[in-house]
């Protein structure tokens, strides 16, 4: 389970995926899959949440990596890239971002 603390030196990864209400779950499923299955035996990684909005047109994903070059080993695998392209598919775009921890209320 992701813990948010600024005093814990992790990357953050938000990614938002544009979907339909019509491949929502469909998209759900491949996202569930790869983290259950590939994402979270990867080397750095921490923890994620999957997010999604109530008209079923968004996905949100937070993930935290022990260092931001563990996530982007992760996408570079043959396996993630061949996830993705699947992925791609069922969203009309995502957009993966890098942050840090700026303040937890």
């Amino acid at each position: 389970m992701p813990k948010i603390d600024p005093a814990t030196e992790c990357q953050t990864v938000i990614t938002t995926f544009e979907c339909s209400p019509g491949t929502c779950a469909d998209l759900l499923d491949r996202l569930q899959e790869a983290y259950r299955d590939f994402i979270s035996h990867q080397p750095g990684f921490i923890a994620a949440g999957l997010h999604v909005n109530d008209a079923q047109t968004r996905i949100a994903n937070y993930s935290q990596w022990q260092r931001r070059e563990d996530f982007q080993a992760m996408l570079r695998t043959e396996e993630m890239r061949e996830r993705n392209r699947e992925i791609a598919g069922l969203c009309t775009r995502f957009e993966p971002v890098m942050y840090e921890v700026a303040g937890v209320f």
